[in-house]
């Protein structure tokens, strides 16, 4: 169950010749695969592009129609290994996942593809998941396209421009014998346009006429001496056709200003941002049109040496706009113009930062110190030092005036995440036991590293918790405790972590966090998705898988919000005698996506007028100690804190606000820790029964006796408090019997 359904949008792929595509970034791809004559699609998903996978999911029909392969592949070596296809039969194919991480996990299959060559064409279409939107390492993809010699396409981020990439990608692809990577960012993925759509077109080589009629050819296959002739073929061949290709059907763009004398060079990707920040600066308008000419860079690998000889002969500095780092792109054109003999400036890195996003505000920064250093008339307030300092004074003055008005927001597990008692449950036993190595996995779970669990050491990739513990398995020592998600274990871990265990004979301990879904990349299904799906195969137990690869130590619990049970399962696997790899399969279903699934099947009963029945936990404020341990050992951003109702108690109280899900993990960790038994659950119920109306009303009856009763004595006990005072009053000498 993917966090997006696309299967209202997918109709728009059938448009045909003439017609507008209106829609996504991610919805332009797919209709561009289609337009290609694409034969195959395989990926994994995956931010910024893992939408492209559930559109290609949700539209397995059109893709049936067209004779197209789609599969969701079980990681990134998987979606590239599929491109072998594309060897030797004129097949089409595309495989997609984000980078630099999907990139460095299917580097194997990439270098192996590069070095042999394509046919057919091959593209991998790669989400550039960089800067403040990232959730990986800073990297770029950049230096796996020039290590493997595979093109690189990053073009300008609208979408006919997306569209002319994708077709004229496979195209490229064909003419040089070359896989060809599609760089997407983040905002490119999703940003809204439209274009004219053109039909979309049959395989005519189709993937029954490859099995009908296999081809092989041993030179294609990297194994000594062919992949010393692969070595050549970039060189002599397929770097020649790429630059002749590249240039002949004009796939970057020049755009021309008044002021040639310089000029800006950027990668296609940015060029929103780039044209936004001269528009700010007086240096272009609402349209586009830039003072300053500008040179285009849709493909950013291989550079074209007379394109880059044409833009800058007669001018005395241009400016590479090129995000991130190395700075590839700006050493390769400082070679270029030094061959060619070419004196032209080269600014990049100096006038921009060497690493970090370049948004908007770092944008107009470097433009301006740009131009200011080699054009200043251009900048009418360039000599006035208050005018440049202005935006700094701005920001320091708007930084002021949120100081310690805005909270900081980390980020955190979900309401009512199934993962948060598992850590609840850790932190329990560091108590008894005292602390342990954590070594932690890429998914939700790695929010454990911050407040107020404080876990883990270090994390080493998607599925590779167990193996990054491996080395801390000391005979007599603690034992290293382990976690891989479910995405994690069938991505990577099954082999990497459980499998690598079992054959070394680790003694360490290995947390399988099983929510029923790869919810850290959107909610997709995986093999032990407990949900059933027409397309895939589910519902294949975990427990099984470990036992299979040689693991006898093995605990399924199928509630995590058990606090007390997953604390002793977890005791039970740091003391056991037992040698060996120790599992532990940790069972409840992501919170957020059952908040998806089960809230339209409520409205709908709630439509309908059929009784619904809502969980909610609180806290009584009379029975709160103020302690806080439960929001100390569970972290819900439900639980929060309240001024004490008492006025002879200063101590705020804890207080359940209305975003709780009733998950019940406040009172169970409460239970578990032996703290106050201030939890209570409610039942809120709408639409109610006739039956639910008189348990109500006999409830209250009860309940209002109870507390008239109590009220009284309290009156009471007050009144004769209050009378004994007053005799103390009435004494001689102060003193009563109330003393």
């Amino acid at each position: 169950m993917a966090e997006r359904s696309f299967k209202s949008e997918v109709a728009k792929l059938r448009l045909g010749a003439g017609q507008e595509f209106r829609g996504e970034g991610i919805l332009a791809v797919t209709k561009a695969l289609l337009q290609s004559g694409v034969s195959y699609v395989s990926g994994y998903q995956g931010a910024p592009i893992s939408h492209l996978v559930d559109v290609l999911a949700d539209a397995d029909d059109v893709l049936r129609d067209l004779g197209i392969r789609f599969e969701a592949s079980a990681n990134e070596a998987a979606a590239a290994a599929a491109l072998a296809a594309s060897i030797n039969y004129p097949l089409r194919g595309a495989a997609t996942f984000k980078s630099t991480v999907g990139t460095n996990v299917a580097s194997d299959a990439l270098a192996n593809l590069a070095s042999g060559g394509v046919t057919g064409g091959a593209l991998i279409i790669v989400g550039e998941d960089y800067g403040e939107g990232s959730s990986i390492m800073q990297e770029r993809s950049h230096a796996f396209a020039m290590k493997s010699q595979m093109w690189l396409v990053d073009p300008r981020p609208n979408l006919p421009s997306i569209v002319q990439a994708v077709e004229k990608s496979f195209e490229l692809s064909e003419a040089s014998n070359t896989p060809v990577m599609l760089e997407l960012r983040i905002r490119a993925c999703h940003v809204y346009g439209s274009f004219t759509a053109r039909d979309n077109a049959r395989p005519a080589f189709t993937l029954r006429d490859a099995l009908d009629h296999p081809r092989r050819d041993a030179n294609r296959i990297v194994l000594p001496p062919a992949s010393y002739l692969h070595e050549r073929e970039k060189v002599e061949k397929r770097w020649p056709a790429a630059v002749r290709f590249i240039e002949q059907h004009r796939l970057n763009e020049f755009f021309d200003g008044d002021a040639g004398d310089i000029g800006i060079v950027m990668q296609g990707g940015m060029y929103n941002t780039a044209l936004r920040a001269l528009e700010v600066l007086g240096l272009a308008d609402v349209f586009g049109a830039s003072r300053i000419p500008l040179y285009v860079l849709n493909v950013t690998y291989p550079l074209i040496d007379a394109e880059f000889a044409r833009f800058c002969v007669g001018k005395k500095a241009i400016l590479i706009i090129e995000e991130g780092q190395p700075e590839f792109i700006e050493q390769a054109v400082n070679t270029i113009l030094r061959r060619a003999d070419i004196q032209t400036r080269v600014e990049g890195k100096g006038m921009l930062p060497m690493a970090g996003e370049y948004t908007g505000g770092v944008m107009k920064a470097g433009l301006r110190k740009f131009v200011a250093a080699y054009r200043p008339d251009l900048l009418p307030d360039a000599r006035a030092p208050a005018a440049s300092a202005l935006p700094d004074d701005r920001l320091a003055k708007a930084q002021q005036a949120v100081a310690g008005k805005v909270h900081g927001r980390p980020p955190s597990f979900c309401t009512g995440c199934p993962e948060r008692p598992i850590f609840a449950a850790m932190k329990l036993v560091e108590r008894e036991l005292g602390a342990h190595h954590v070594s932690c996995d890429i998914g939700c779970h790695l929010f454990s590293i911050l407040p107020p669990f404080n876990l883990g050491n270090t994390t080493m990739g998607y599925g590779l918790g167990g193996a990054g513990a491996a080395a801390l398995s000391a005979a007599g020592g603690k034992r290293a405790i382990a976690l891989v998600g479910d995405g994690g274990f069938w991505h990577n871990g099954l082999a990497s972590s459980v499998g690598n265990a079992v054959f070394n004979k680790s003694d360490n301990v290995l947390i399988v966090v099983d929510n029923g879904y790869s919810a850290a990349t959107g909610g997709q299904d995986v093999l032990s998705s407990a949900a059933s799906n027409s397309m895939r195969a589910t519902r294949n137990p975990i427990e099984k898988a470990v036992r299979g690869v040689g693991v006898t130590w093995v605990r399924t619990l199928t509630r995590t919000y058990d606090v007390a049970k997953m604390r002793d399962t977890l005791r039970e696997a740091l003391t056991t005698a037992v040698k060996g790899p120790k599992v532990i399969i940790a069972q409840s279903e992501c919170m957020l996506n059952k908040q998806r699934r089960v809230r339209p099947l409520l409205r709908k009963r709630l439509e309908g007028g059929k009784r619904v029945v809502r969980e909610r936990f609180g806290v009584d404020p009379d029975t709160c100690t103020g302690d806080h341990s439960c929001i100390r050992l569970s972290g819900c951003p439900s639980l929060t804190l309240a001024p004490n109702p008492d006025p002879l108690r200063r101590e705020p109280v804890t207080k359940v606000i209305n975003s709780c899900v009733g998950c019940g993990l406040c009172g169970e960790v409460a239970h578990a820790a032996v703290l106050c038994p201030s939890f209570y659950r409610a039942s809120i119920i709408a639409n109610p029964t006739q039956w639910d109306r008189l348990k109500h009303k006999v409830r209250g009856a009860v309940i209002g006796w109870l507390q008239r009763r109590l009220d009284a004595r309290q009156e009471l006990v007050a009144s004769e408090v209050f009378a004994g005072v007053n005799r103390t009053s009435a004494s001689p000498d102060g003193v009563g019997a109330a003393a």
